[in-house]
């Protein structure tokens, strides 16, 4: 074989047969009995016990202050089988009916089909669009209940809160199955969402409860006491992206009810049904009525009622960098009190590869970076940076991996890649491939199958890029640039990629701890990822969120997002006025 391949064979079976608990390192050591040397590791299974008691179980994960969400395992049949039926159900009822909820009550009829993206002549259902008396409605009864909610404390909302996240996972199926018919969401990506939700709820609930249940004590001079305390603003308009429909939906709602706000949250144009029946669950779970309401409709109709009303006093807003802006610039021109504006954008991801990289772990990596969620996700990788002695190798693996993916029906279990959410997205993507037909080279496109004909099917491409100057903004799907580089240039190309002005997410394969620090150095961003894949980060282990062109932050699942939907209050008391400090005489 070849000297590339054995190399890192060799470097694994060290590292391997180097460890402490490994055959070869126990026949060495002259401490080690013979009889426990050539003992049977079955037999010595068998008898052990069958967990590490310090090590927890999957649902403990995260200690006693928060569950871990459940998965759903796609290897086992009776899931796949349950995943079916409830695909089927949606197929066999009559179509959803939706639109605003305001109070608890849901207006429908009318309205906007809602299709099936990989199937455009079949119908899923209908949205009617919040209307102005809607709007009103909506706002001022969350004005009015906002006082109470806040006043119950972070102990009793953590309760809702929990609450909503266990009705998310005990109708698990049905939501993963909706999100493949509206979405385009694989079931496996399904499945990761409807963690995610839960995840927000859960964590929120947690961080509610430590910070927003009693005031926190600060230290002073003898004779007053001194607190400070986290409210509710009032109310918070959540405006949620058509790529994650239910986790960041449920997610941005979830942070401002933890923190003690009512809220008025407008979903995607794209994915309201799956909103719909998420807030419908909600009220089913023991929501106040008037904590939340829905709010379905256009951004430059609906949305720009909702951030102009002096009603809202916060917006939590995830999409396009432009959209941030523009709402950025309406609420600076209101009167009345300013706002904050929480916003999370998009970003021109990079994967940083060295030589020492394994082969087939980066292969691995930038294909689920790039392609899944047919790309659809702000943190996908946009550009991988190749050194120009592997390069070669690496493109020709990344077409054999490419070769592989499945482009089909989102809902069958072998599928990889759904369709992308609409037609003018598919128009833009395949616009773009063909101007780098022109301006670059396209090394490789897989064909997008029957869905491409059916609905809004796009096959991954490959393109190899002359210069980073030929790219200055994120093309939202499945569209991966490749760039040659020199590994003495590492400064200067992390340095070109920095001053698109993103930073969100950034990816580096390395065995070099040199190389990792100096490209995480070049390229400060907020999330990087090292030796890994760069997408799914998850609540409360890796906060998410960027810097600069990619959001204002703070990461949402941290522990400085709540903060940002709250207000800080103090009280001063001067307790020598009212008969002298208890605490000093008692000392």
């Amino acid at each position: 074989g070849a000297h590339k391949d054995l190399l890192p064979y060799l470097v694994r079976r060290l590292l391997e047969n180097g460890a402490n608990t490994s055959f070869v390192h126990s026949f060495l050591d002259p401490d080690v009995p013979p009889e426990q040397v050539v003992a049977d590791p079955i037999v010595k299974v068998e008898v052990g016990p069958r967990r590490h008691p310090r090590i927890p179980t999957p649902p403990r994960l995260y200690g006693a202050e928060r569950r871990n969400s459940s998965g759903l395992d796609l290897s086992q049949r009776s899931v796949r089988d349950d995943m079916a039926a409830a695909i089927k159900s949606f197929r066999d009822s009559p179509a959803i009916a939706a639109g605003p909820i305001v109070s608890g009550k849901a207006v429908t009829g009318g309205g906007d089909m809602v299709r099936v993206p990989f199937d455009t002549e079949t119908v899923l259902g209908s949205c009617r669009e919040a209307q102005e008396d809607d709007i009103d409605k909506a706002l001022d009864a969350a004005v009015k209940f906002q006082p109470a909610w806040d006043a119950l404390g972070g102990a009793e909302r953590a309760k809702h809160l929990r609450a909503m996240g266990d009705i998310l996972e005990e109708n698990a199926e049905r939501l993963i199955a909706l999100m493949a018919r509206e979405a385009g969401k694989t079931l496996a990506d399904g499945i990761a969402e409807v963690r995610e939700a839960v995840d927000f709820c859960r964590y929120y609930a947690m961080q509610a409860e430590a910070e927003f249940t009693t005031a926190q004590k600060l230290p002073g001079p003898t004779g007053e006491t001194n607190h400070i305390s986290l409210h509710g603003r009032g109310v918070f308009c959540c405006i949620s992206p058509w790529n994650f429909p239910l986790a960041i939906f449920t997610g941005q709602i979830a942070a401002a009810l933890a923190a003690g706000n009512s809220v008025v949250a407008k979903p995607a144009e794209q994915t309201p049904l799956i909103a719909f029946e998420a807030v419908k669950l909600f009220q089913k779970a023991g929501l106040p009525v008037e904590a939340l309401h829905l709010l379905p409709g256009g951004g430059e109709s609906v949305g720009a009622k909702l951030i102009s009303d002096l009603r809202v006093s916060g917006v939590c807003f995830t999409g396009g960098t432009t959209t941030a802006r523009i709402i950025n610039k309406t609420l600076a021109d209101r009167d009345g009190p300013i706002i904050p504006l929480i916003a999370e954008t998009g970003g021109l991801n990079g994967m940083f590869v060295d030589t020492t990289a394994l082969r087939e772990q980066v292969i691995d990596d930038v294909i689920q970076s790039a392609f899944g969620s047919a790309g659809q996700r702000c943190s996908a990788l946009r550009i991988v940076f190749l050194p120009d002695d592997t390069a070669d190798e690496l493109i020709k693996g990344l077409i054999g991996a490419m070769n592989e993916l499945i482009v089909d029906d989102p809902g069958l279990p072998r599928t990889d890649l759904g369709p992308v959410i609409d037609a003018e997205s598919r128009a833009s993507l395949q616009a773009y491939v063909q101007t780098m037909k022109e301006e670059a080279t396209v090394l490789h496109q897989i064909p997008a199958g029957k869905i491409g004909e059916t609905g809004y099917g796009f096959g991954p491409a490959l393109i190899e890029l002359k210069s980073i100057d030929q790219i200055s903004e994120e093309k939202f799907g499945p569209i991966l640039h490749v760039l040659r580089y020199d590994p003495d240039d590492i400064a200067e190309v992390g340095a070109a990629l920095k001053g698109k002005g993103y930073g969100l997410t950034l990816g580096v394969h390395s065995r070099l701890e040199s190389f990792q620090r100096e490209v995480r150095e070049a390229c400060p961003v907020g999330n990087t990822y090292v030796n890994r894949t760069m997408t799914g980060a998850v609540v409360g282990v890796q906060p998410f969120g960027g810097e600069g062109l990619s959001g204002t932050g703070p990461k949402a699942g941290g522990p400085h997002y709540l903060h940002r939907f709250a207000t800080e209050r103090t009280l001063t008391v001067n307790i020598t006025a009212q008969g002298g400090d208890a605490e000093l005489l008692s000392l």
